[in-house]
């Protein structure tokens, strides 16, 4: 049956690799399962088709019902059988065949008659086939059965029900918690598998009982274990009770001295994992580091690749952490930069690169220059990456770490590895001033045969961005030009665009750049040719889009911080008119749900956009609409923002209410959301009667109540404030719902015309610093920060206090500004002891804000900031200042 699967060349000499199944069939095998039926059975024949069956089922094909039953009765004929090889393959067989309830009984008896044999191999296999196919009624015939395995002399026994009770846990918690007694004493066995499994089973039952989780781990700490297996696990426990409990009082963690402890074990599994939970210990300090890394670096010039790549892989962990605990251990990753294991070669290079001193920049560079072409492309993304963080530790080798990455860019590779590159170089020029002409540069030489359409157009974006500002912009034109003549239509459209940037702010180079930008008027695609003509009529002073240079600049090249959802809700909303659409009535802040308003469970939607069947409105647009039809509000001007809805009472209250605070130059209206979820109650004349008492800067000025609240029909009841203008005035507000409240007759709904006033306390509601800031975000942080006027820069320093991490810290900064971050600056990677935050934001009174945080934290979790901030207005930056200095 066996054929030639692969056959390497013509020679005798070399072997010929040969394949068991290849070109099995499914119905050939089939065929040959008749052997099954045999009044003499061949062992070693059944053994061969059983191994046939099990192949095409783990090759993902699959038995017809018929089939299925056909092989599952066949196989059962072969209980007759007293080889015990193929009795083996038989219970696989009958585990993998997973037979339905019906057929299950087939096979229960003669499956429990082996569970009480004699012979301990027919135990184990048919324990471990029943708990795959047993349902909860036979379980509790066999249970008995069960809990005296669990204890069994015999390990491999004892193993099989103990694993059983790990699968039958899933299906039946009930039964398998009452056999505690057995495993806790199958935790003590002198078997290695059997200690392991029992400690597993035993966890699992008491993992959602924290307490009994601690005492388990305290007392099995004390030295009762003593497999391997079973340590490994013990220490992942105890690492996870370290990571719930803390640090105490005396600044000591739970179970540290057994994790120690391990690392002087003798088994080398043990002393693997051990070092591995303290490196991933959250706050783990250079003490608590330093006997974890001894043992690490002891395992990197081991003979066996299995400890080498295991040791290399936890370093380059701790390397992203604490790279200065790794430096000791350099000189040995050092030498597994030649292993012939690739991955640990490439492991080694990433963890020298992110703790290597600035004296080896050079050496390493030559090392990895012979390594690169030996590994895969996923393997040198991770390397171009830590190159990239190397450069930004090391600004001074930039030449060197420049020219390795352009060396490697003219290679072949695909896109991802390619796309790692240029974002590397990107970075570099973005960080590294010195860095930007010999970046732009290699990536005009990468363009010149560039086959991903997606790199070049951001190569082309980022030479229009920056090739401009450089010494000679003039050098660039040919590559530029190059792809209009040479690309398609995606990267000639770019080309164009950063042609024109050339011409709107290199005045010596205009008269050239309309040279090109003519002959791009008889492209064959479209949207080169309007490109083109738009251009050349801007900057040629034919039409006007702006009354001086910088504005035309901004309305041809400015970054479009208008969202799309709002723009599109907008133009669907627009009626053609004489007034033409106005793009700045766009909102500009970003929406997480536009089309509905938070709710707590169970709620209905309570404010004004509710699903409806006509376009799509957004909610800043629905409320505008809402808000103008009432009169009284009509005057207060144009709405500036309006906030996510605040809950003011708990879920599934009588009465749930919201409120939404609409922010105007000079007046804050807040809108309750009512509803009422009583059916035998109508409500009228509701209203929300505040006290502002610790609003000192709010005046009422009006309320519009609502009518009536009938059952599951939401309402709104308006307060409207004066506040000064353009002042962002702060307050804590006390509202109580007032009502008259009226019976209704559920069967008739009938209502009785007597009412009874009533209130309902709600919560308190503050108005924050937050509420005057629109989130908007800007698409380049960096060229935003530098558009603005320097002059309105205000930079200061705060103490921020001890707080738990940085996030706690960045999280909270966010929260009092209530600005959008920027680039993903948000996330603060773990054990970070620095971060900086983009936040971009529209000042009330349409200012445009941007604000660079940088954060540190100290030894006792002390947090310092400096915060920088442009605006349009430097009072507005001056006010930045006092809100984070309030807050």
């Amino acid at each position: 049956m066996a054929q030639p699967m692969l056959k390497k060349d013509d020679d005798r000499d070399d072997e010929v690799d040969y394949h068991p199944f290849f070109g099995i069939e499914k119905g050939a095998v089939l065929q040959e399962a008749r052997v099954f039926n045999d009044p003499q059975i061949d062992p070693r024949r059944c053994s061969q088709v059983i191994t046939k069956v099990l192949y095409i089922l783990n090759q993902g094909d699959t038995l017809t019902q018929i089939e299925g039953t056909e092989v599952f009765f066949s196989v059962t004929k072969l209980f007759q059988s007293k080889d015990p090889g193929l009795r083996r393959m038989m219970y696989l067989m009958i585990k993998e065949l997973s037979p339905s309830a019906g057929e299950v009984i087939m096979v229960t008896s003669s499956l429990m008659k082996d569970m009480n044999s004699k012979t301990d191999m027919y135990r184990a296999n048919a324990i471990r086939v029943l708990s795959r196919i047993i349902d909860g009624t036979i379980l509790a015939q066999i249970e008995r059965y069960l809990k005296q395995a669990i204890v069994d002399k015999n390990p491999v026994v004892a193993s099989a029900a103990l694993v059983s009770g790990i699968h039958l846990l899933q299906t039946s918690p009930e039964v398998v918690k009452r056999w505690s007694n057995e495993v806790q004493e199958a935790v003590q066995s002198r078997a290695s598998l059997v200690q392991f499994h029992a400690l597993a089973l035993l966890y699992q039952i008491r993992q959602h009982d924290r307490l009994a989780v601690t005492k388990l781990v305290t007392s099995l700490t004390k030295g009762s274990v003593r497999s391997p297996l079973a340590q490994c696990l013990l220490i992942r426990y105890a690492s996870q009770v370290i990571r719930e409990s803390g640090v105490n009082q005396a600044g000591e963690r739970p179970h540290f001295d057994y994790l120690e402890s391990c690392l002087r074990h003798k088994a080398e599994m043990v002393i693997l994992e051990a070092a591995r939970a303290i490196t991933e210990l959250s706050g783990v300090t250079s003490r608590e580091l330093t006997p974890a890394i001894t043992v690490l670096q002891l395992f990197l010039s081991s003979s066996k690749p299995v400890l080498r790549f295991a040791a290399v892989r936890t370093l380059n962990k701790v390397a992203m952490t604490h790279p200065l605990a790794v430096t000791n251990c350099n000189i040995d990753m050092e030498s597994l930069i030649s292993d012939s294991n690739r991955s640990i070669a490439t492991l080694a290079i990433t963890t020298l690169l992110k703790t290597g001193n600035e004296s080896s920049v050079d050496r390493l560079m030559k090392q990895i220059t012979n390594f690169m072409a030996d590994i895969a492309d996923e393997f040198k993304i991770v390397v171009v990456d830590a190159i990239r963080s190397l450069c930004l530790k090391f600004p001074l080798k930039y030449r060197s770490l420049m020219n390795f990455l352009s060396n490697i860019l003219r290679e072949e590779g695909g896109f991802e590895y390619k796309k790692a590159i240029v974002d590397s170089i990107v970075t570099l020029i973005r960080d590294i001033p010195e860095a930007k002409e010999i970046g732009l540069f290699h990536l005009c030489e990468f363009i010149e045969d560039c086959e991903f359409t997606y790199l070049s157009t951001q190569i082309l974006h980022l030479l229009g961005n920056e090739g401009p500002r450089t010494s000679d912009p003039s050098k660039y034109i040919r590559y530029v030009y190059n792809r209009v003549i040479l690309e398609n239509a995606t990267v000639r459209a770019a080309a164009v665009s950063t042609l024109a940037k050339f011409g709107a702010l290199v005045d010596s180079l205009k008269p050239r750049i309309f040279v090109l930008l003519r002959r791009c008027l008889f492209d064959s695609d479209d949207e080169v040719r309007d490109r083109a003509t738009l251009y050349l009529k801007v900057l040629g002073g034919e039409a006007v889009v702006g009354e001086t240079e910088k504005e035309t600049n901004e309305f041809l090249f400015g970054s479009f911080d208008i969202p799309l959802v709002n723009l599109e809700a907008s133009l669907k909303n627009y009626e053609p008119s004489e007034t033409p659409f106005d793009i700045s009535s766009v909102p500009r802040e970003v929406r997480s749900q536009p089309l509905a308003e938070k709710k707590a469970p169970g709620k209905k939607p309570t404010g004004p956009a509710g699903p409806t069947s006509g376009p799509v409105v957004s909610a800043i647009d629905a409320y505008e609409k809402l808000l103008s039809s009432i009169p009284e509000f009509a005057a207060f001007g144009k709405l500036f923002k309006s906030s996510a809805p605040v809950e003011l009472t708990e879920a599934e209250t009588e009465y749930a209410v919201s409120v939404v605070k609409h922010i105007y130059d000079g007046h804050v209206v807040l809108q309750f959301n009512c509803s009422n979820t009583i059916p035998e109650q109508l409500l009228e004349n509701v209203t929300v009667l505040i006290d502002a008492s610790e609003a000192e800067d709010f005046a009422e000025v009006y309320t519009k109540p609502l009518r009536s609240l009938p059952y599951d029909s939401p309402g709104q009841t308006f307060v409207a404030f004066e506040k000064p203008d353009g002042v962002p005035a702060v307050g804590k507000f006390s509202n109580i719902l007032k009502f008259i409240v009226k019976e209704v007759d559920p069967a008739s709904g009938e209502v009785e015309e007597d009412g009874v006033e009533d209130e309902y306390q709600l919560e308190d509601l503050e108005v924050a610093y937050a509420d005057y800031m629109l989130k908007v975000p800007v698409s380049n942080f960096r060229n935003a920060w530098e558009g603005m006027d320097p002059e309105s820069e205000r930079v200061d320093e705060y103490g921020l206090g001890a707080r738990e991490s940085l996030a706690e810290a960045v999280n909270a900064v966010i929260a009092i500004l209530g600005m959008h971050p920027c680039e993903g600056t948000e996330v603060v990677p773990n054990n970070s002891r620095s971060h900086t935050c983009l936040l971009s934001g529209v000042y009330i009174g349409n200012v445009k804000v941007l604000v660079r945080l940088s954060f540190g934290i100290s030894g006792p979790k002390e947090v310092a900031m400096k915060l920088a901030v442009r605006s349009d207005d430097p009072d507005v930056s001056d006010k930045i200042h006092e809100i984070v200095a309030s807050g």
